[in-house]
């Protein structure tokens, strides 16, 4: 669920004054929250499903305008947070994140529309919060461990993605669920009061976490972190001035997009994989606890990453992690029972170390046109809007089981970026 460069990306010699140790603690706790706020999305996505009567390529409209969101707001995020500076950033972001919960309130009650809107805004200030908080944690350092620095901190945010679907499953899954069937053995008047019992489910729930963010925004907004100082802005590029002739950066803009794509489409639908019975037959509830170990894979995955990524080949790592997420995937649709369940659940292990791993390796050698590399990842992140949709329609058509076929073919290409450039990046030693 990840992790937005800056569009003003941060050279090596740009760096912080003072201490870097307490701010780095402070700042992955952004990590943390963004991380649970966004894996929520896969518990809400059955979830209203089921309460509005969707279609899976409308239920996928949660991460339409979700990573739309990302599309749209970066490049001015990147613009106000070079004139407010990035801790005024962060703040802007939290309190943007808690308007989003807040609207989760009055949407309960207004139907699917208002809560599409709601998505929209708390991603909008997730971004502004990723676009401040990312390139901040590569300067709270030395530049040559940025990238195994900023994989540590994104190890938090899978904590938070961990846990976000549990308390999802707790918090918003926990009262009695109807399938079709029996809803519709009710009489009218109760269906409704049904659907709007089911829908008021997210109001305390988003409410609190509205809190949460607006209280964090507050400590960001008084206590003191250390100021970034830029380097010298006429870095020398090496080779072309023009930024679409680094043919790594754009095949490495397609890595992101299919990247975050593929990851946000099987998230969104481990749910209803879940509860087919030719898989496990489970109630959403108790789906949305095993949804934590995808994410929860992630996480130790990236904690481990973090130290390894020190002493392997990035792009072989991430070669071979393309290849096990297609043959886990794989056996997720051809295979049946607990099998097939673990096998999806086991992609997130090797999603741990793909989205920085891509990051460092499309930035690599672009001098003073990181920045404008760094804008054009960010755009790729739309990805996690349009891969659910694609996956959505072959469900519509086909079934859960078949439509993961979609995400198999994102990992191919990962794979093959891996693969392509293994020896690109040199290692500090």
């Amino acid at each position: 669920m990840e992790h937005i460069p800056s569009t003003q990306a941060l050279q090596p010699h740009d760096r912080a004054e003072g201490g870097t140790s307490a701010p780095l603690v402070i700042v992955t706790m952004l990590f943390f929250m963004w991380g649970l706020l966004t894996s929520l999305n896969d518990v809400l996505i059955p979830h209203l499903k089921a309460v509005y009567t969707l279609s899976y390529v409308q239920a996928m409209l949660v991460q339409f305008c979700f990573f739309g969101a990302y599309f749209i707001v970066s490049l001015p995020a990147g613009m106000l947070i070079r004139r407010i500076g990035y801790q005024r950033g962060v703040v802007v972001g939290l309190a943007g994140a808690a308007v989003g919960c807040a609207l989760f309130y009055p949407a309960a009650m207004n139907g699917y529309g208002l809560f599409l809107l709601a998505f929209f805004v708390l991603a909008a200030g997730i971004t502004t919060l990723q676009v401040a908080a990312n390139p901040y944690v590569t300067v709270l350092g030395d530049a040559h461990t940025a990238s195994s620095r900023l994989t540590l901190t994104q190890a938090f945010n899978s904590l938070g993605t961990t846990i976000g679907p549990a308390l999802g499953g707790l918090l918003i899954l926990s009262g009695i669920m109807l399938d079709d069937r029996q809803l519709a053995q009710l009489p009218a008047q109760a269906q409704v009061a049904y659907r709007a019992s089911q829908a008021a489910m997210v109001q305390q729930p988003y409410l609190l976490l509205a809190g949460l963010l607006l209280m964090l925004a507050v400590i960001f907004a008084v206590i003191n972190l250390p100021k970034i100082a830029h380097g010298d802005e006429q870095a020398t590029v090496q080779g072309t001035s023009s930024i679409f002739a680094h043919r790594h950066l754009v095949l490495g803009v397609v890595a992101i997009f299919l990247y975050v794509g593929g990851e946000v489409s099987i998230g969104s639908f481990l749910i209803n994989f879940m509860e087919d019975p030719n898989i496990a037959s489970l109630g959403q509830a108790e789906a949305a606890r095993f949804v934590s170990f995808y994410w929860g894979g992630a996480m130790v995955g990236r904690f481990i990453g973090s130290a390894a990524m020190r002493h392997i080949s990035p792009g072989k790592a991430l070669a071979f992690n393309g290849a096990c997420s297609m043959l886990l995937i794989l056996g997720a649709v051809l295979g049946r029972g607990h099998l097939a369940m673990w096998s999806i659940l086991a992609v997130g292990l090797c999603n741990s170390i793909m989205f920085p791993t891509i990051f460092s390796m499309a930035l690599r050698g672009l001098g003073k046109l990181a920045g404008q590399g760094a804008g054009l990842l960010c755009m790729g992140i739309v990805g996690g809007a349009l891969v659910p949709f694609a996956q959505g329609m072959v469900a519509d058509k086909l079934g859960v089981q078949p439509s993961f076929a979609v995400p198999v073919l994102c990992y191919a290409f990962i794979c093959y970026y891996g693969w392509k450039y293994r020896a690109a990046l040199v290692r500090p030693s």
